[in-house]
């Protein structure tokens, strides 16, 4: 995508030598294959963004009818005219971008296919446009759709492991801090912390989306146009939300990329978390991973590896790099155009695939895994992971959190994983003679203290706003299902905006038909 300026690839064709080459080239008979190297082809070539173009083909189209039609109506171009170049329009499209002339890139080309079937009158159809304002459209255009489908696959995630939790709200399982059991939660409240990642995640693609479905058509260069353009009527026909009003920010700001960057990123840092967690449950024995969703090795037949979860997390990588690079391109650049925002855009479009691909293979690895209830409930009260619970029950009957914190503290090395509440008890009975010179039950009964040494009870005390316990897991299940059904709904309006706006840009150019 290049700028408007015809002197950029004249220089790049230019051939002309440095010094140092001149002053070797007046001495040499070689002067003409060496200048050679430089003149045409590699330069041509390194300008050229054709082939990447093929994913804004489509944008571009729609942007060239859009200012056609705008263009007839503002009298700026004859509508017998504009009519020959949405007719050509036609053609290119049903040609394919495989069939475009060479050109430097999709615009220049696309131009170029109009003016070879309507004559040098299909060249009306630049006019009051330049190519800054119109790749910045082009990429807006692609770019909202391209968000909107990672949001949908993330809406798609969050019904995924609702349902999941659903099932699962009594399933007891360990929680980890550094890796360590810590303290026992369940599966339902496990998931739906992803759920709560993922829903912010939404929120950040929707909340770009709006950012960057507003319209630069009509800023020209940088710095608008003498003709009387509509900008308000094709950011309509393009259904666009409004427009960027500032000509010189609408042609050349590229922090739209920036954020749409990383709120995808952001999200495959979400999708990696789960899927390290997975492939870490699953080596512990915990869970199991359906088939489909793993891979044999070509020579330990043992072997079933979590490679769809791994390439998940290599997915993360690449987004983060994606966002880095973004921003190192668009540190220095001045006002208004420079030629590196070429660079910008192509790699934002892969990765948004490649995010959107990931989260639908991480919801269908929740979706498909078996959650071993047996082996989750075993592995619960593991590295006497009740230890909290202990020393919050001591601090309700009374003694300072600090004391009860030591006191637990001191009778940790001695609990062992396998011994019942009734054995624990006693063991934390004795740290607490130990610190307090008295026995624990002085101050809470046995059974209070066997029974939070239980991981399902201490879960089941655990009945806070947002706890693990099923009453506080129910509410949470119900908010999280508004909360879908609400991203759901705006999806749909954005769509619908969209569908509603391509029919009526159809429905004005059959009119020039």
């Amino acid at each position: 995508m290049a700028d408007d300026d015809p002197d950029a690839a004249a220089d790049a064709d230019s051939g002309e030598a440095d010094d140092g080459a001149t002053s070797r080239d007046a001495g040499g008979g070689d002067t003409a294959i060496r200048r050679d190297r430089f003149t045409g082809g590699p330069a041509r070539e390194f300008l050229s963004s054709l082939a990447a173009d093929a994913a804004i083909f489509e944008a571009d189209l729609a942007v060239d009818r859009a200012h056609t039609v705008m263009l007839a109506e503002q009298g700026i171009v004859d509508s017998e005219v504009a009519g020959d170049i949405l007719a050509a329009l036609d053609g290119v499209e049903d040609a394919g971008h495989g069939a475009l002339p060479d050109g430097e890139d999709v615009h220049e080309a696309i131009e170029t296919a109009v003016i070879d079937r309507v004559g040098p009158d299909g060249g009306r159809m630049h006019t009051a446009r330049s190519r800054n304002d119109e790749v910045a459209t082009c990429i807006r255009y692609r770019l909202r759709g391209d968000l909107l489908d990672a949001a949908e696959a993330t809406v798609a995630a969050r019904e995924v492991l609702v349902d999941v939790a659903g099932e699962h709200a009594e399933t007891v399982m360990p929680g980890y801090t550094h890796l360590q059991p810590a303290q026992p939660t369940t599966v339902a409240h496990y998931l739906l912390s992803y759920e709560g990642g993922l829903a912010r995640d939404a929120e950040r693609l929707l909340g770009a989306y709006d950012r960057v479905n507003r319209s630069p058509l009509g800023a020209a260069a940088f710095a608008g146009t003498p003709f009387d353009v509509d900008r308000d009527r094709t950011a309509e026909l393009l259904g666009f939300d409004g427009t960027v009003r500032n000509s010189m920010d609408a042609a050349s700001a590229r922090d739209f990329l920036a954020e749409s960057a990383s709120a995808l990123a952001t999200l495959a840092t979400t999708l990696s978390g789960l899927a390290e967690d997975l492939i870490v449950f699953s080596n512990k024995g915990v869970v199991e991973l359906a088939d489909a969703y793993a891979s044999t090795s070509s020579i330990m037949p043992q072997k079933k590896n979590p490679d769809t979860l791994e390439l998940t997390r290599g997915v993360a990588g690449d987004a983060i790099g994606e966002a880095t690079g973004t921003l190192s391109l668009l540190k220095g650049l001045p006002r208004a155009y420079n030629r590196d925002l070429q660079r910008a855009h192509a790699s934002v479009f892969e990765i948004a695939g490649d995010v959107r691909e990931a989260t639908e293979v991480a919801a269908g690895a929740v979706a498909t895994t078996e959650w071993d209830e047996d082996a989750l409930a075993a592995a619960a009260g593991e590295g006497f992971s009740t230890a909290t619970g202990v020393a919050d029950l001591l601090a309700m009957a009374g003694l300072p959190f600090r004391t009860a914190h030591e006191i637990v503290a001191s009778a940790a090395p001695a609990v062992e994983d396998g011994d019942d509440p009734a054995t624990a008890a006693a063991k934390v009975d004795e740290a607490a003679r130990a610190v307090l010179g008295e026995s624990l039950f002085e101050r809470v009964s046995r059974d209070e203290v066997e029974r939070v040494l239980d991981p399902a009870a201490s879960v089941a005390s655990r009945d806070s706003a947002g706890g693990p316990a099923p009453a506080a897991v129910a509410e949470d299940l119900t908010a999280a299902t508004a909360g879908i059904d609400a991203d759901a709904t705006a999806l749909d309006e954005r769509r619908g905006a969209l569908t509603a706006a391509a029919e009526a840009l159809d429905a004005e150019v059959a009119t020039y038909e």
